[in-house]
C-alpha cells in the first residue's frame, strides 16, 4: 500500500482513544469556565477570504497560510487565527447597542510551517473575546479568566507575561522609526535575532540610544522595578501611558487575587499586526513555547465594519494536553468500559442492565458470549 495512504502529512495526526477523550474532557471544563463569566459560543468558518487576514499577518509570514481558490477564483486560506474571523463577524450583527459583547470558540488554526521547526500546522484552539470595553477592568477580566482556564484543566504551575505594545510602538516613533521598518525590526526581534534587528537600525540611521533600548526591551522583565525602569528610558506620552496602564492593571489584578501568576515582560512582541495595548502570553514548564496568548486589539473590528475596542486571548490546547502529561497531572476523566455479556436467551435482560447503568452515567458494550 501506498505510503501516502498510511501516514498523515508531516505537521499533522490523528489523535484516539483516551488522548482525545482527555481532551474533550479538558476543553468542556475550560469552556464551563469562560461560560461561568458570561461568555457565549460562537462559530466562524473554518476556511475565509484572504483578505479578512491579509493586513494583519506580516508580508513575510504569508507564506504560512494555507491558500486554495473558489470556483470564482477568489483567494481563500484556512483560518490561521480565530480573531479576525470573529472580528469580521462581531462587527457586522454584535455590536449595534454599544454593550460590551463576550464570546467563546473553540476550533482549529492552521499555519503551514516549516516542517524543521518541529511544530504542529494544525492546532487546537480554545479562547475568549471581550468587545465593546476598552477599560482596565477588561484587560484584568481576561487575563484572569486565561488564568482561572488554566487552572480548571488542573495546571497549577504556570506563568502569565504581561506586557502593552505600545510601549514599543511608541518607543519606535519616538525614535523616528517608520511602521513599515518597525513591523521589519519586530519580526527579527520576535525571532530573537538581534544583531539582525541592529543592522536594520544602522542601515535606517536609526540613534545608537535608539536602537540599543529597543533591542534591549526584552531585558524589562520581572514586578513593578521593571516597570520603573522601563518608564526612565523613555519620554513619549504613548509609551509612559502604556506603563501606568500595566501598573493599573496590576491593581485590579490583585483584586481577583491572581497576581502570583503575573510578571511584567515589556519584550513580548506578537507577529499579528492588530495588537495595540495591553499583550500577554501564558509558560509552564514541559512545553517550549507560550500555551496560551492574548492581548488587546482596538483598531481591528472598524475594518470589518462597526469600530470598537476589545480584548481576548486564545489557549492552544495540544500544548496545554504536553504539559498536563509531561508534569504527570491526572486528567479526572472517566473513561472505563464495562462489559456486560449475553446469550441469545438473556439478550433481553442484558440490555435492561446497560441500559440502567448508561443512564448513570457509566459507559457499557454488551458482548456476546
Amino acid at each position: 500500500m501506498s505510503k501516502i495512504l498510511l501516514h498523515t502529512p508531516d505537521g499533522v495526526r490523528d489523535i484516539y482513544g483516551k488522548e482525545y477523550s482527555d481532551r474533550k474532557y479538558i476543553i468542556n471544563k475550560i469552556h464551563d469556565k469562560m461560560e461561568s463569566f458570561g461568555y457565549s459560543s460562537i462559530e466562524t468558518p473554518t476556511f475565509e477570504f484572504f483578505d479578512v487576514f491579509a493586513e494583519e499577518i506580516n508580508a513575510s509570514d504569508t507564506k504560512e497560510l494555507y491558500k486554495f481558490f473558489d470556483k470564482e477564483g477568489n483567494t481563500l486560506v484556512l483560518r490561521p487565527d480565530f480573531t479576525p474571523s470573529i472580528a469580521r463577524c462581531a462587527s457586522k450583527v454584535m455590536l449595534e447597542n454599544g454593550n460590551p459583547v463576550r464570546v467563546c470558540y473553540e476550533g482549529n488554526s492552521f499555519l503551514n510551517v516549516s516542517n524543521l521547526q518541529g511544530k504542529l500546522k494544525e492546532n487546537c484552539n480554545i479562547g475568549v473575546e471581550l468587545m465593546n470595553d476598552s477599560s482596565v477592568y477588561a484587560d484584568a477580566e481576561a487575563i484572569a479568566l486565561l488564568i482561572e482556564s488554566l487552572k480548571s484543566s488542573g495546571l497549577q504551575d504556570f506563568q502569565v507575561s504581561v506586557g502593552d505594545a505600545d510601549y514599543y510602538k511608541g518607543l519606535c516613533a519616538e525614535a523616528g522609526i517608520t511602521p513599515e521598518t518597525e513591523e521589519e525590526i519586530r519580526e527579527q526581534i520576535i525571532g530573537k535575532n538581534y544583531f539582525a534587528a541592529e543592522a536594520i537600525m544602522r542601515e535606517k540611521n536609526i540613534p545608537d540610544k535608539y536602537s540599543e533600548l529597543i533591542v534591549k526591551v526584552s531585558e524589562f522583565i520581572g514586578s513593578d522595578d521593571a516597570l520603573e525602569k522601563a518608564a526612565s528610558q523613555v519620554q513619549n506620552e504613548r509609551s509612559l501611558a502604556a506603563i501606568k496602564r500595566l501598573k493599573d492593571l496590576y491593581k485590579v489584578l490583585t483584586y481577583y487575587g491572581v497576581e502570583k501568576y503575573i510578571s511584567f515582560d515589556l519584550g513580548i512582541l506578537s507577529r499579528f499586526n492588530y495588537y495595540t495595548g495591553v499583550i500577554f502570553s501564558a509558560y509552564t514548564y514541559g512545553v517550549g513555547d507560550a500555551i496560551a496568548k492574548g492581548g488587546r486589539y482596538d483598531n481591528l473590528l472598524g475594518k470589518y465594519g462597526t469600530d470598537a475596542p476589545a480584548i481576548g486571548f486564545s489557549i492552544i490546547v495540544d500544548d496545554l494536553m504536553s504539559a498536563l502529561y509531561r508534569q504527570g497531572i491526572k486528567v479526572d476523566n472517566n473513561t472505563e468500559i464495562e462489559t456486560i455479556t449475553y446469550t441469545q436467551e438473556t439478550f433481553e435482560s442484558a440490555l435492561n442492565k446497560a441500559n440502567a447503568l448508561r443512564n448513570q452515567g457509566r459507559n457499557v458494550v454488551l458482548k456476546a458470549e
